[in-house]
């Protein structure tokens, strides 16, 4: 396996790509180089292509954010907790960094240990694909992540009201100095997005074949968008 890429830094909004599906991951080996910042592997998704991503991956120019999403959160195939820590652990070496659960982390404590102790970035991340919870849930979500060793928090909640994306922007002031990456799912998606980047969101999600949830742009485009609106 190549040696792997260090995620950017997080003092700037960055685009990730997400790579699901075997054509996105075919189309990740075409990407141009500044394209998009990083990508996101959807292990949980590709976890019946092995053999193309051992040779794949290898291959790819841009740093890799490993996920094997627990199925509560949106995971493909009802995954158990051993077989998200094998999938993880397999592909460990090419990362530049790990997604992993918030409900996940004691589960999965030997992969976040693994993680630290090869210096990569660990996300620590929750989704609500149903609502946005209130705004002192979602700071107590925050502050239970950075005591389970977070370097970055995600949080993906679906917004059905501006207030809902309100909420958001709030937790983006509420987050301080600590990298958050914040965004939103459904009708109002694609508008958080280009928002919670320009209120610091430092991780921002797009696809490169077809979206994985309501919301999301092309990564190529967001990449453009959010260039736009830094300069």
């Amino acid at each position: 396996m190549s040696q792997k890429k260090k995620l950017p830094p997080l003092r700037q909004a960055l685009v990730v790509g997400t790579v699901h599906t075997r054509s996105g991951l075919v189309a990740a080996v075409a990407l141009p180089s500044r394209a998009v910042d990083c990508l996101e592997i959807r292990l949980d998704a590709l976890a019946g292509s092995l053999p193309l991503l051992e040779s794949t991956l290898p291959r790819l120019k841009f740093p890799l954010l490993l996920t094997a999403r627990h199925p509560a959160e949106g995971g493909s195939g009802c995954l158990g907790t051993r077989d998200r820590a094998k999938l993880l652990a397999r592909f460990l070496a090419l990362a530049g960094g790990v997604d992993i659960e918030l409900r996940s982390v004691h589960a999965l404590g030997a992969v976040m240990t693994a993680a630290a102790d090869a210096g990569l970035t660990r996300v620590v991340s929750f989704h609500d694909f149903q609502r946005t919870p209130s705004l002192s849930q979602l700071r107590s979500k925050l502050r239970a992540a950075w005591a389970a060793g977070a370097d970055v928090v995600k949080i993906a909640t679906t917004l059905r009201h501006p207030r809902d994306l309100a909420v958001l922007l709030e937790l983006a002031d509420a987050a301080g100095d600590g990298p958050v990456a914040l965004m939103g799912m459904g009708p109002l998606g694609r508008v958080s997005r280009l928002a919670l980047a320009a209120a610091g969101s430092c991780l921002n999600y797009g696809y490169l074949d077809r979206p994985q949830v309501p919301g999301q742009w092309p990564a190529a485009r967001l990449k453009e968008l959010i260039k736009g609106v830094e300069s």
